[in-house]
């Protein structure tokens, strides 16, 4: 059997124990999608939002990339924002990075990852740029990465609350709250590094007053 094959076995499994145990389950999921939280989370396959929250399908709605970054250019994302904040009227958006995160520590050396990766992490590398003297102070390399994962969370929370998408949201719904958080893989834990409650100013370089 390969590999992809025990994937669909595993799935028929899983039907087959979901109807058992619920035999309206699939039937209820299909009309239902009322989640409360966007996750923008990384594409690392440790961390599944919903396992690591306990969340059930049709609770949270989920975007993940490398690294958990909120890029302006990035329509994917945007699209995803746009969709979860103005249609499904979600009340949090969650930035979710972890700890040991292989984009963050790519992103501290100065190997050349080629073109598109470059690309991706030289945006975690301003992140970085910007707090420099605090960062190379930490001479543990793995304590200065788990910092490095805290403070881009923070930045890409940051990111949501200069877009136009948040602040008209804030502004005609007082939602949503956004949440920078780190997953810990050696714990489980997730720990909360940033928040930001709906309406929060910003520089006012970054806010649009004809929304």
């Amino acid at each position: 059997m390969q590999a992809y094959e025990k994937l669909l076995e595993a799935n028929k499994l899983w039907a087959d124990k979901m109807v058992q145990d619920d035999p309206e389950y699939f039937e209820r999921l299909a009309h239902l999608q009322t989640p409360q939280f966007l996750w923008i989370g990384c594409s690392d396959s440790r961390v599944p939002a919903d396992k690591i929250t306990g969340t059930q399908p049709g609770e949270i709605f989920v975007h993940r990339n490398v690294a958990n970054l909120v890029i302006h250019t990035d329509v994917n994302l945007f699209s995803v924002l746009d969709y979860a904040v103005n249609q499904l009227k979600v009340k949090h958006v969650i930035v979710c990075g972890h700890y040991g995160c292989g984009g963050i520590k790519a992103a501290m050396t100065d190997h050349d990852y080629k073109y598109i990766l470059n690309m991706w992490l030289r945006n975690i590398k301003d992140v970085y740029r910007l707090y420099r003297e605090e960062l190379d102070a930490i001479t543990n390399i793995e304590a200065r990465a788990d910092r490095l994962s805290e403070l881009n969370v923070k930045e890409q929370v940051m990111h949501l609350a200069k877009t136009s998408v948040i602040q008209r949201a804030w502004k005609y719904n007082n939602i949503p709250h956004l949440h920078g958080w780190v997953y810990g893989l050696k714990d489980g834990i997730i720990n909360p590094v940033f928040e930001m409650a709906a309406g929060t100013h910003i520089d006012s370089l970054y806010e649009y007053d004809d929304l």
